[in-house]
């Protein structure tokens, strides 16, 4: 087994120096492109809706998620309440938008993780940390201390900031991005992020520099890497085309990506016309063939058996 990578900066005091300045991010908060300069430290709230404290609204073995995540045991999956992007048509709406779940402190955090390990998870699965990056890192040396030992999964909807990515260097094993859209007005007009495009392509390329392309054991599960998730609109919506040339030419041709076809109108989809209609057939098989025209090659089968728990 490759011993993940956090349980060395563990070792010489260096994953609480890296906690400590992930904190300091939050006063005035940067941790996010939204930089909302507010003291989260003292309880204020931004964007996110999250102060010192994160919130989770459910952790479990999740058997829905990518098949190099899940094995045989599952993916140790921790959902965080909210989120920095806000997507109008978000699929986990309950959570995001209406900001269900609970305050846990780090002890409270570290031992969610602990206790996933110890229902045989392969990994610790991140969704939606972007805005509690310090938050987790400061619960990480306290799960650390307490014989943590499988990998990090930091599963972001993309608009994460550079800056922030260089402090889970060496402590994050797997990233797993959404790559949303390609055009700033879709951007704009679902998130109120017109830098969306620009500020994703940054993140993967830093990503992709922290772990290189996805490695997995001989059992079939992922232990280091990026891989890339791609949720297919209605109406061309998320430049797929163009997305997939980018990780294929700019990021590596061997990129893990997830092409998904699950899109249906969620949150305030409804109410706008370009994405208020499921995706068709057609879609998305033109977007699989995108991917292949752009050379990318290790595409998640759709054919797999998936047991669906939680929330995703």
């Amino acid at each position: 087994m490759i011993e993940p990578s956090y349980l060395r900066l563990y070792r010489t005091g260096d994953l609480k120096a890296r906690a400590d300045q992930a904190l300091a991010l939050m006063a005035p908060c940067r941790a996010c492109p939204r930089a909302c300069g507010i003291d989260r430290l003292a309880g204020e709230t931004g964007y996110c809706r999250t102060g010192r404290m994160a919130k989770i609204a459910s952790y479990n073995a999740h058997f829905g998620e990518e098949a190099p995540l899940v094995g045989s045991h599952g993916s140790g999956t921790l959902f965080f309440s909210s989120c920095n992007l806000l997507c109008s048509f978000c699929q986990n709406f309950e959570i995001s938008h209406l900001n269900e779940g609970i305050e846990v402190s780090a002890d409270q955090l570290a031992g969610m993780m602990i206790d996933l390990m110890d229902r045989g998870c392969h990994n610790i699965n991140l969704v939606t940390p972007t805005h509690v990056a310090p938050q987790f890192l400061e619960a990480l040396d306290i799960a650390a201390a307490n014989g943590l030992r499988i990998p990090i999964v930091y599963n972001s909807s993309g608009y994460d900031r550079v800056e922030t990515l260089r402090l889970l260097e060496g402590i994050v094993d797997i990233y797993m991005p959404d790559f949303k859209f390609w055009e700033d007005r879709w951007g704009e007009r679902f998130c109120h992020a017109p830098d969306y495009p620009r500020t994703a392509m940054e993140a993967v390329r830093e990503m992709h520099r922290q772990v290189g392309d996805l490695v997995m054991d001989g059992q079939g599960v992922a232990v280091r890497g990026l891989l890339v998730r791609h949720l297919v609109m209605p109406n061309g919506v998320a430049g797929t085309a163009a997305v997939m040339r980018f990780l294929a030419e700019e990021i590596s041709p061997n990129t893990y990506v997830n092409v998904m076809d699950q899109y249906r109108p969620c949150g305030g989809a409804d109410a706008d016309p370009v994405i208020s209609r499921r995706l068709t057939v057609q879609e998305y098989r033109e977007a699989v063939a995108a991917a292949r025209k752009a050379g990318l090659h290790r595409l998640e089968s759709r054919d797999r058996p998936r047991i669906i728990l939680g929330f995703r």
